[in-house]
C-alpha cells in the first residue's frame, strides 16, 4: 500500500508558477511509474505528466515546455513545477503511482486555478 498526498495547489494569475509535492507514505524507489493527472470540471481526467524510475518523463503536449515532474526518492516526495500557467491549467492536480506489481494508487487532489 502506498498513501499520497498532494499539496502546493491554490490561485495564481495567468503567467505566474505553482510547485505541487506529492508526498508518499512510504518509500517511492521501487515505484516504477508515478505521475500526475488533472481533472476540469465537466472533463475527463487527463494525463499531465509521467516519470518512469528516475530516467525518463513524458508530457501532455498542452504542457510540454512549462512543466517539469521530478521525483525525490530521499524525500519519497514527486513534484510538478508548472510555470507559464494559463486559464485552461485550471483543474483538480491527482498524483497517481503505479508498483512493479501492477497496483495503482492515488492521491485526493489538489486544485489549482488560474486566474487570467
Amino acid at each position: 500500500q502506498v498513501q499520497l498526498v498532494e499539496s502546493g495547489g491554490g490561485l495564481v494569475q495567468a503567467g505566474g508558477s505553482l510547485r505541487l509535492s506529492c508526498a508518499a507514505s512510504r518509500s517511492i524507489f521501487s515505484i516504477n511509474v508515478m505521475g500526475w493527472y488533472r481533472q476540469a470540471p465537466g472533463k475527463q481526467r487527463e494525463l499531465v505528466a509521467t516519470v518512469i524510475s528516475f530516467l525518463s518523463a513524458n508530457y501532455a503536449d498542452s504542457v510540454k515546455g512549462r512543466f517539469t515532474i521530478s521525483r525525490d526518492s530521499a524525500k519519497n516526495t514527486m513534484y510538478l513545477q508548472m510555470n507559464s500557467l494559463k486559464p485552461e491549467d485550471t483543474a483538480v492536480y491527482y498524483c497517481n503511482a503505479k508498483t512493479s506489481n501492477g497496483q495503482v494508487f492515488w492521491g485526493q487532489g489538489t486544485q489549482v486555478t488560474v486566474s487570467s
